[in-house]
């Protein structure tokens, strides 16, 4: 690894995180026009939080080696945030929605918060492509 990697681990995470944020209101643009930023926070395609995740957890896997104990505890960490974005985020998701209809409009909770898996691969695949290419430049 060379010494001007550094500044990548904190910085590739952020990209990550703007880059996919920028992807999901774009998509959401495209499908929900002007309204599109009430489309925009947790949930969505790509998940921003498996785009976090795994572009660090990837970025170690080429700078490191895949076999490392770095790689093993990052990708751990990457498994808990998507298994919890389709899971327990998608059921609170679900959850919001009958207590919203319960409630008669008294109160009103975010329904979009987890994941389908398509939008964790997708968040899985914007983090490789810039793990990737972060690992490349160096």
């Amino acid at each position: 690894m060379s010494l001007d990697a550094g500044y990548l681990y904190p910085v590739l995470p952020f990209a990550a995180w703007l880059c996919s944020g920028t992807l999901k209101y774009v998509i959401n643009r495209l499908r929900y026009g002007v309204d599109a930023r009430q489309h925009i926070g947790n949930g969505g395609f790509p998940s921003t939080h498996t785009s976090v995740i795994s572009s660090i957890t990837l970025f170690i896997g080429f700078e490191h080696g895949w076999g490392t104990p770095l790689f093993g505890l990052a990708a751990a960490i990457t498994y808990i945030v998507m298994i919890d974005a389709v899971g327990i985020r998608r059921a609170v998701g679900e959850n919001a929605r009958w207590i919203n209809t319960l409630a008669d409009g008294k109160v009103h909770l975010r329904e979009k918060q987890g994941h389908t898996r398509m939008e964790v691969a997708g968040g899985l695949a914007v983090g490789l492509l810039l793990a990737w290419a972060a690992s490349s430049m160096l």
